[in-house]
């Protein structure tokens, strides 16, 4: 049985682990290898994450774990952009996992997080061409918004990140 449940110290390492390993998973072709480690090196390092699982607020409401047999499979989390939009920063699943619902669990316990503190609409950001992405938020209401250049990305590179909003 997959229990969806707030994060804590326990969790850090298998966070970093299934973040990393999605990440790595979903961006090549996407994104240089060279882009992959620097984005996996910000934000899915120990020191980082610790402080993710300890230090909530509502600007980051800290990491919610998916966990089956005491190993977690999935991550996400997100936090409040203005009193009224919410915002998903990070969801990841084992890539061997892709496909069970895991990541629907993992949406739907931020989303319900941020409809507590008066969210009334929901963003996301993906790459562009991101096909494992977009039509996964897609089925669940999101719709486009903008595109902006792509973190990390320098002009050379021209990585564009796609926008997408939903009502909550």
């Amino acid at each position: 049985m997959i229990e969806i449940k707030l994060a804590d110290q326990t969790h850090v390492k298998d966070i970093r682990d299934v973040c990393s390993a999605g990440y790595r998973a979903t961006y090549p072709g996407l994104r240089s290898e060279e882009y992959i480690e620097q984005v996996i090196e910000e934000f899915y390092n120990l020191e980082r994450i610790e402080k993710e699982v300890t230090e909530h607020s509502r600007q980051w409401g800290g990491y919610f774990v998916a966990v089956e047999n005491g190993q977690v499979i999935g991550a996400g989390g997100g936090g409040m952009e203005s009193d009224t939009l919410g915002e998903l920063y990070v969801l990841y699943l084992d890539p061997n996992r892709r496909g069970e619902g895991i990541g629907t669990l993992l949406l739907d316990a931020v989303t319900a997080q941020q409809k507590k503190w008066g969210a009334t609409e929901q963003r996301v950001a993906v790459a562009k061409g991101n096909q494992k992405a977009i039509p996964f938020y897609e089925a669940r209401g999101f719709h486009f918004l903008c595109e902006k250049e792509g973190y990390f990305s320098s002009s050379e590179e021209g990585y564009v990140t796609l926008h997408y909003i939903r009502k909550i």
